[in-house]
């Protein structure tokens, strides 16, 4: 039998509730984020397989959220792999800004372009700008850094990242947990289900929603399920669509 893969958004971050542009700002988690992470756990615990492989980004409101779900699943003990190209998408200049002030100052079409479009990137950063990932360390040594992305150019590094790391797991008869963002998780989705790029600009990730991958022998999708109370997931599937709009 083929390998499960299972994705999951970090839990609810800092910024988050704030409604900011987090992008690759190195936000916590908030209590409620830590709860998400916590019943997303509980719920991978009830599943009929085990995990064998963690991965996750650079950022620890990612890391945070996988060490949560490890203690609930009581594997606290498996190596967690760390990918730069896991990270969320760069939001360049836009980091760091209410998105509904954004919203209202430059318009909701411009904003959702910016948020929701396949191949349009934010305003990048200039290089001496502190929030360039140049001037952080723990991007040391690490070449071709963004100082703003697309999800076009997010899939790419992902897409990377895939095939250099999970896809081998898999292979291997592994089943392996990801925890992730938004975006690095969408333009996975647009990988595996060969989805449109019209059509992914739509797709939402709740926080702390795990993600079921059934995958056949070829590692092709057969199913693709998100995992809890499906009114629940609906109704955070709308919040996370509504969080551009101006009021």
């Amino acid at each position: 039998m083929a390998s499960k893969l299972i994705l999951v958004r970090h839990g609810q971050s800092k910024w988050n509730l704030k409604n900011l542009f987090t992008g690759w700002t190195d936000v916590g988690l908030t209590k409620k984020g830590e709860m998400e992470a916590k019943e997303a756990g509980e719920i991978i615990n009830q599943l009929d397989f085990k995990i064998d492989v963690t991965y996750t980004s650079f950022l620890k409101r990612a890391i945070h959220t996988l060490w949560i779900i490890l203690d609930e699943i009581d594997r606290a003990w498996l190596p967690v792999h760390r990918d730069w190209r896991f990270n969320e998408r760069h939001y360049g200049s836009l980091q760091g800004l209410d998105k509904s002030e954004t919203t209202k100052k430059y318009g909701e079409d411009q904003v959702h372009l910016w948020r929701r479009s396949y191949d349009i990137k934010p305003p990048e950063l200039e290089v001496d700008d502190e929030r360039h990932p140049i001037n952080d360390e723990r991007y040391t040594n690490i070449d071709g850094l963004p100082a703003s992305e697309s999800l076009a150019t997010t899939l790419i590094r992902v897409q990377e990242c895939w095939k250099e790391t999970i896809l081998l797991d898999l292979k291997n008869n592994k089943n392996v947990l990801l925890v992730a963002h938004g975006n690095s998780l969408r333009a996975l989705v647009k990988m595996l289900d060969n989805i449109s790029e019209e059509e992914i600009t739509q797709f939402n990730i709740p926080t702390g929603v795990p993600i079921l991958y059934e995958l056949d022998d070829n590692f092709q999708p057969i199913s693709r399920n998100f995992l809890g109370d499906e009114e629940n997931i609906k109704k955070a599937m709308q919040s996370v669509a509504n969080q551009a709009k101006s009021e």
